[in-house]
């Protein structure tokens, strides 16, 4: 084998080696590169099926992709265009070091933009459509910390007034101000996406790209040219989800897909890659992926030195040097490149021989050069059937000099002395005087100047301005209750989950003839373990390329279909897909104006905890529609254990203040959340989600109670079952399916120990703590005005006694309502680890079973004077609840 292996690098024919080459450039000479490469495929393939050995080889050299003679010439006018970018330069910096200035420690950024302006001018004076036609145009996900360069355009643009622009990072003051970054919840008329918590950008661009074929090949809307452009940071791409997902993307031939990473090498706190090349490691990633990547490396300044370096030095010497060098050279001079870069080789020195060490030092990055990058963008609208990576290199900081151009320091670089102002004004010579530049003042030219009648025109040829965030007005009409008949009348016996009523809910919504194509289910490989199988067939799995075999189950009736036109999305085990495409149907209403109704139905324990993130950014994104944790609970899931068993994503939820959070029992509670909930989120356009538990216990699901209020399912609570006789001692809260061990511990303390109890289903202590904070602080704010109160307190009214509240979740949750039931609430849920066991056994070990249930509201009572301390104790053996086993929290 190290014969083999010694060989490959060893020429031991140079005169053959020397003629299979010439033959080579013969080849290229009369036919072009494009026959060589068709030859040399076909070689490759040949000597692979004889056994030959090849490596693989994933890299380009590290120069640009798109060779001069194949650039077409740039089509705008490079002198205007230069003085609105500089303009938008300008007030970009402006906008973080006066704020600074003002309001030391506010923060802000101003490097990412710094190398990043050519590469959005040029897409929004020449690719970024606002629309095409009557349909809306292209979506842009933008570096998050690039913020103030949008505003800087929108500025200029007269979108944003100058006083907005003074008010950056400050949002509470008496006049509208600018949020930090893109947060759509707070500029709902401007920012599409919230991408500045890194590695989200970029997975929910991929996402969004096949929500758009998804759309399109269901015919709900026409096919356009429309592009997802994602622009991302060379760092950013460290985080899993920013790569996680760019298979997808190749698999579905989504050349609707623009990734653009700016790759100034440069992360918070030093290089990306100081000992490698980032440029050459992503390239291999997502060419390997089966991108299409383009590389814009070098400007214009390199081409004439690469067409005269006839040795292939210079192209070595490129591929050599490490990015932590680079990144050297730009906090140096000319006369430091030259030694350093082109010293190595004598040769390299000639090349450059002709050139001050001033021309030397100006040699761009491709990053920066209007051209290079137009003809990337060019490159990435004409493939077809594949995504496209554009690698630019930039300088972070780019025109800073000393202040932070290219330095470490330079990401929380917030601050510029006047020499550093100065020296920025007349670097990009801007027609500002030396008193308004040093205070950091704004500047936009008059409106009659030749940049912004160019400016102007250039946007409106492109359908409008962006970024904008536009509204329709919704169409969609809530069904009414009656439509989920079967679910309020219950199953007539007969046992099933609440994971299987929802189902239920889910297929008559689907097949309802006006909302039945604007729902959107989606699935993370569990449709067998929810019971879900049954829409395979009747609703297809969403594949952009049909089905392109026979599935080996296609005589049952149940089979797996898999259709172009299919509506359910099958994502796969990945809970951050899954959310990505909940994203993307839920912000559809304002993305494509047209309104989705997205049910993303995953395993409970996987969802809050792993994505949290990501949807906490889709309540910024104002999303709407519903996320339903299957396999609920702690204690329902028999047999699964520790890592499968969910008590807390109903806390999680409640950190997120647009979602409302619900822990349903029964069908008919669950109709009634579903129902209302499209009410509120589409036909009124309130902008919050919803959260719904769903368990796979089985039992009798029990009709509406007679004269039941929907109120109180929706409000949080309301009372299920009174005592049988007799005033109540006390009040037994139950959630989901431990409602029916709160009826069975009523039931119990009737029969045995003739205490009398009501029992109320919770269905959500999250909706009602937020009432009660919202009624407390409204009697804060309002001394002088008759007290209110909350819902929790009026559904209570006259219910005396103690309370014993159970759940299949954390104690903590219950325990939100406590401080508006001082003294009165016992609480018991499932803190600790989860056991792998039956249901039984869980619930005796967590102490929320229906005698573990008894025996809380017997010690309760008898604390409170109202039964017998011993027997309250003699009780507690007869209920089999172990007075000294170790607490489960802690075991």
């Amino acid at each position: 084998m190290h014969q083999q292996l010694n060989e490959r690098v060893v020429d031991l024919n140079p005169q053959e080696t020397a003629e299979w080459v010439e033959s080579l450039d013969q080849v290229i000479d009369q036919a072009g590169p494009h026959r060589a490469a068709f030859l040399l495929d076909k070689l490759n393939v040949h000597a692979r099926n004889n056994g030959a050995e090849l490596p693989v080889h994933l890299n380009t050299p590290y120069v640009n992709t798109i060779p001069a003679g194949e650039e077409v010439p740039y089509p705008g006018d490079r002198a205007i265009e230069r003085r609105i970018k500089s303009l938008i330069r300008w007030n970009a910096m402006a906008m973080v070091v006066r704020q600074n200035k003002y309001d030391p420690g506010i923060g802000g950024h101003i490097s990412t933009y710094a190398s990043l302006a050519t590469l959005l001018e040029v897409g929004f004076n020449h690719f970024f459509h606002a629309s095409y036609g009557d349909q809306p145009g292209d979506l842009i996900y933008f570096q998050g910390h690039a913020s103030p360069g949008v505003y800087g355009r929108a500025f200029l643009e007269g979108r944003l007034s100058e006083e907005r622009l003074k008010n950056f990072r400050h949002e509470l003051r008496d006049k509208p101000g600018l949020s930090s970054y893109p947060h759509p919840w707070l500029m709902p008329d401007f920012w599409n996406f919230p991408t500045v918590s890194m590695g989200l950008g970029p997975i929910n661009a991929i996402y969004q790209a096949r929500f758009m074929r998804y759309l399109e090949n269901r015919g709900v809307i026409p096919p356009t040219p429309r592009h997802i452009w994602a622009f991302l940071g060379d760092g950013e791409m460290d985080e899993p989800e920013s790569m996680g997902s760019i298979t997808l993307a190749s698999r579905e031939k989504l050349d609707n897909l623009i990734f653009v990473i700016n790759c100034n090498l440069q992360r918070l706190d030093g290089p990306v890659r100081g000992n490698g090349k980032v440029i050459q490691e992503l390239e291999a990633a997502f060419r390997g992926a089966g991108w299409n990547v383009v590389k814009a490396i070098w400007g214009c300044d390199w081409d004439p030195l690469l067409e005269r370096d006839a040795s292939g030095l210079l192209q070595q010497r490129m591929g050599e040097v490490v990015d932590g060098e680079f990144q050297s050279y730009v906090t140096k001079d000319g006369a430091f490149v030259r030694q350093h870069f082109f010293g190595k080789y004598p040769e390299l020195l000639d090349l450059v021989s002709h050139l001050s060490d001033e021309e030397v030092f100006k040699l761009r990055r491709g990053g920066h050069d209007p051209k290079k990058v137009y003809n990337a963008y060019k490159r990435a609208l004409e493939t077809r059937g594949q995504p496209t990576l554009i690698l630019a290199q930039t300088v972070k900081g780019y025109g800073l000099g000393e202040a932070g151009e290219g330095r470490n320091i330079t990401h929380q670089q917030k601050k510029l002395n006047e020499a550093e102002i100065a020296h920025f004004r007349s670097r990009f010579e801007i027609p500002i005087p030396e008193e308004a530049a040093r205070n950091a003042s704004f500047f936009r030219p008059p409106s009659d100047s030749p940049e912004m009648a160019y400016l102007h025109e250039r946007r409106r040829q492109l359908g409008g301005y962006m970024p904008a965030r536009k509204l329709p007005k919704s169409t969609i009409v809530a069904p009414p209750l009656d439509l989920f008949k079967e679910s309020l009348e219950g199953s007539g016996g007969r046992e099933v989950s609440s994971t299987m009523a929802f189902v239920r809910v889910l297929t008559l919504l689907l097949k309802h003839p006006e909302l039945g194509k604007h729902v959107v289910p989606i699935i993370p490989d569990e449709a067998r373990t929810f019971g879900m199988e049954s829409l395979f067939r009747q609703f297809g799995i969403y594949a952009s390329q049909g089905q392109l075999y026979k599935p080996h189950d296609a005589e049952m009736f149940l089979y797996y279909k898999e259709s172009k036109d299919g509506q359910i999305l099958e994502e796969g085990i990945t809970e951050a897909g899954g959310l990505s495409s909940f994203t993307a149907a839920g912000t559809a209403y304002c993305n494509y104006h047209v309104e989705m109704i997205p049910f993303f139905i995953y395993y409970s324990m996987f969802g809050f905890q792993r994505v949290g993130d990501a949807i906490w950014a889709f309540g910024d994104a104002r999303g709407k529609g519903f996320l339903c944790g299957g396999t609920a609970g702690r204690t329902t899931l028999s047999g699964e254990g520790l890592q499968h068993q969910d008590g807390h994503s109903l806390l999680l939820a409640s950190t997120n203040p647009t979602c409302c959070a619900y822990d349903p029992a029964y069908a008919y509670e669950i109709a009634i959340i579903v129902q209302d909930g499209i009410r509120r989120m589409y036909q009124n356009q309130e902008d919050r989600f919803y959260y719904i538990t769903l368990y796979n216990e089985n039992y009798p699901m029990p009709p509406m109670p007679a004269g039941l209020d929907p109120e109180g399912v929706l409000r949080g609570i309301y009372r299920y079952q009174a005592a049988a006789q007799g005033k109540p001692q006390l009040h037994l809260f139950g959630s989901g399916p431990i409602l029916n061990e709160s009826v069975r511990a009523q039931q119990i303390l009737a029969e045995k120990y003739n205490v009398a109890a009501d029992v109320w289903s919770v269905t959500s202590y999250n909706e009602l703590r937020r009432d009660a904070l919202a009624v407390e602080r409204w009697n804060r704010l309002h001394p002088d005005e008759p007290q209110k109160t909350p819902y929790l307190l009026d559904a209570l009214k006259g219910a005396e006694g103690p309370i014993v509240a159970a759940s299949d979740y954390m104690k903590v949750v219950a325990d939100q309502v406590a401080p508006w039931l001082p003294g009165r609430m016992e609480t018991l849920g499932t803190d600790g680890f989860g056991r792998s066991d039956n249901r039984e056994f869980l619930r005796r070990h967590f102490e929320i079973n229906a005698e573990s249930i008894v025996a809380a509201a017997l010690s309760r009572l008898a604390r409170d004077g109202k039964f017998d301390a011993k027997l309250a104790r003699a009780a507690f053996t007869d209920l089999g609840v172990e007075t000294e086993r170790p607490d489960p929290a802690r075991a």
